[in-house]
């Protein structure tokens, strides 16, 4: 049994680059943990593993993976004593056909095992299987692992004999399998495995690698095929190299990691090059043109010192010629007439305004059920004037009413037509040009946010306005017909927009309540509302106590306070923070478990509401416990009330903490449950009022255990 190192890798025509880190992730991980799961790696700590992948091959470097895997010692079942062995406890024809059947004869007899396998004794062999060999152990990793990895679309190819076709993302043309510097019998996808890889299509020095073992991969295809096998190695190059070129030029590189990534997956051998574009376009807003040197080129945009658009740009090339100056006129070129459309769209839109596209709206169909885009709009703008009228009176709300008529009408200009990303983004410069005020233009462009998570929220009150009109009118609309998410699939963003009802709320520290918003999106349906409408008030309570859960919050914390539905939500962090302290008082858990014993006791009580809300009789408290209780809820409700209206919600459970020693002592000495009627009520009203007084802020029975 030799261990050795084992290399794995399969050489294939351009992979996808939006998905090429998760496919080498995932060709790595599935063959490691299939040779781990049979005996083949031995002592190895998951550091040690190297995973490669480039637009051309997924390889993975595993050390110390031994040849055949140890033997094992197996005890086989085989049937119970009395159908194995006759009276005279001789084996019987089923049991001598079993044990050849596994390899044994009659004298593996005196060998077997009586257990007792449940109400039956059976006979039990003991073997020792011999150990799997790597090259089918091998066999049986890469199997699976194509089974396993994620690809939403394979393509079908033929082999070269021309009639066995296969599956794959895309056609695979090498499979190298060495230990150490043997190679591995086995085969993939019409493949036979050996030690030649490609190198570079045009950089390396010979087309076929010969790889001499397992460990002079990644420098071989380095030095012989012009190669950064690693995808983080290639990254990190790419990196240092964007960083030198844009000190050079003195300007700033724009970061973006999904570029970045890309831009990784789609080359082997990086070169980092300046380009530049007449200044001329920088008149287009840079939004636009960043876009598209990203989204169609792949450039990384350069800013200068005060954070605008320089008209330079930075292009990873796969090539290193001696003379660069031909691929970088050659994407100058590309990218002029890239940026000539991006201007052409930009003056053919300006030439009509925002408010003459409202008409337009109208035959733009926003949903079968839902109507068009022009009657969303009417909707919107009822929710978004409801608000504001509640936030700044008239005058916001006929600012937000006005946002909300233009926040659309960018969705028909040529821009937007062809960058959809940009919506919103070039409303905004279209309502400036139009001479609309900035707070109306930055409206426009912020009530989409947030757009994803940790995404800013709008920057004025018109925007938060209109911005949360926009997402509760999709709530609603979209729950009433219902288009529910279900599992992962969310077609409309729904998760999306309840998260950003929620921060806006929360973070904007609005006084307003939920229950009001949702209902005032109701009305703006009127009539058209289905009856069947379901609301979306406890999706909004489910989103948000999993982003509550993201920010460290127990669940128990959490069940707490949302159980309580406080409608206004800018409430809820202060309320969390109260239950957290109130959790670190010495008396919480003692309070927690009365607390969860009268919510018991009351849901369980046969009279009615009416009555044990009534007024407590004094003259009714018997026990000396009772009256105890009730002196200490007298001196202690009053503190807890009024720091609760004034919003200091640590301060109001703070102040029921001395309530334990009084609690604790009644349910030792009083029987609520009495038979007397009168007093049995007096009893419920008396833990009625605690409860009341207790649960303001939380309901403090769900931090019991």
């Amino acid at each position: 049994m030799i261990a050795r190192n084992l290399l794995i890798e399969l050489g294939v025509e351009e992979l996808p680059p939006q998905s090429l880190e998760l496919l080498g992730c995932s060709f790595a991980e599935s063959i490691i943990s299939s040779l781990q799961a049979q005996g083949f790696i031995i002592d190895v700590q998951a550091t040690t593993f190297k995973v490669y992948a480039s637009p051309r091959r997924l390889a993975v470097w595993i050390p110390n993976v031994v040849s055949q895997a140890a033997d094992k010692s197996v005890s086989r079942k085989l049937m119970p004593v009395t159908v194995g062995l006759d009276e005279k406890g001789r084996p019987t024809p089923p049991l001598l056909k079993k044990l050849a059947s596994l390899g044994a004869g009659a004298d593996a007899v005196a060998e077997l095992k009586r257990v007792r396998d449940g109400k039956t004794d059976t006979l039990f062999l003991d073997t020792v299987v011999t150990g799997t060999k790597l090259t089918d152990g091998l066999q049986t990793a890469l199997d699976e692992t194509i089974g396993r990895l994620p690809i939403p679309k394979v393509m079908t190819y033929q082999l070269a004999d021309g009639w066995e076709s296969v599956n794959f993302v895309r056609p695979a043309h090498t499979l190298v399998a060495l230990h150490g510097p043997e190679i591995i019998p086995v085969r993939l996808l019409g493949l036979d495995a050996g030690r030649e890889t490609l190198g570079h299509r045009f950089e390396a020095s010979q087309l076929l690698i010969q790889l001499q073992n397992a460990d002079s991969y990644a420098q071989q295809l380095l030095e012989e095929g012009a190669v950064i096998a690693g995808f983080d190695d290639r990254r990190n190059e790419i990196i240092q190299q964007l960083d030198a070129a844009s000190k050079k030029a003195g300007l700033k590189l724009f970061q973006d990691d999904t570029l970045l990534n890309e831009v990784t997956a789609l080359v082997e051998w990086p070169n980092v090059l300046i380009g530049q574009f007449d200044p001329e376009f920088l008149e287009v807003p840079h939004e636009c043109l960043i876009l598209t040197m990203k989204a169609n080129q792949k450039y990384f945009p350069l800013m200068d010192a005060n954070a605008k658009l320089a008209n330079k740009f930075l292009l990873v090339s796969n090539i290193r010629p001696a003379d660069p100056s031909l691929v970088i006129t050659g994407n100058e070129r590309v990218v002029r007439s890239r940026l000539a459309d991006a201007k052409f769209f930009f003056d053919q839109d300006r030439k009509k305004s925002l408010e003459s596209r409202l008409p337009g709206l109208d035959q733009v169909v926003y949903h079968n059920k839902l109507g068009t885009q022009g009657d969303r709009i009417q909707r919107v703008r009822v929710i978004a004037r409801s608000i504001a009228l509640l936030l700044g009176g008239e005058a916001l709300a006929d600012d937000a009413g006005k946002a909300t008529l233009l926040s659309k009408t960018d969705l028909l200009t040529e821009m937007v037509g062809e960058f959809p990303e940009l919506q919103g983004i070039m409303g905004y410069y279209y309502a400036l040009h139009d001479g609309h005020a900035e707070t109306i233009a930055q409206a426009i462009a912020d009530h989409y946010k947030p757009r994803f998570s940790g995404d800013s929220l709008p920057r004025n009150m018109v925007g938060i306005c209109v911005a949360l009109a926009d997402k509760l009118e999709t709530l609603t609309g979209l729950f009433g017909i219902g288009q529910v998410p279900t599992g992962d699939k969310d077609p409309f963003a729904l998760r999306r927009h309840a998260l950003g009802v929620i921060r806006i709320l929360i973070e904007k520290e609005l006084p307003l309540s939920l229950d009001f918003l949702l209902k005032e999106a109701r009305l703006a349906f009127d009539e058209k509302y289905p009856e069947t409408a379901i609301s979306p008030l406890q999706f909004i309570y489910d989103r948000l106590a999993g982003n509550l859960r993201e920010q460290g919050y127990t669940p128990q914390t959490i069940d707490a306070v949302l159980s309580q539905a406080p409608a206004i939500l800018k409430d809820i962090p202060k309320r969390l923070e109260a239950v957290r302290a109130f959790e670190k008082l010495p008396e919480a858990p003692s309070l927690a478990a009365a607390n969860k014993r009268v919510h018991n006791i009351l849901e369980k009580s046969t009279e009615s509401d009416a009555v044990i809300h009534s007024q407590i009789n004094t003259g009714l408290l018997k026990e000396p416990a009772e009256t105890a209780l009730y002196d200490a809820l007298m001196q202690a409700k009053p503190q807890a009330d009024s720091a609760f209206e004034s919003g200091e919600y640590t301060r109001s459970l703070q102040s029921l903490a001395a309530l334990k020693e009084p609690v604790d002592t009644f349910f030792d000495h009083v029987m609520v449950n009495t038979d007397d009627a009168g007093l049995r009520i007096n009893r419920l009203c008396l833990l009625k009022m605690m409860h009341q007084a207790m649960n303001r802020v939380a309901d403090l029975s769900k931090l019991a255990g």
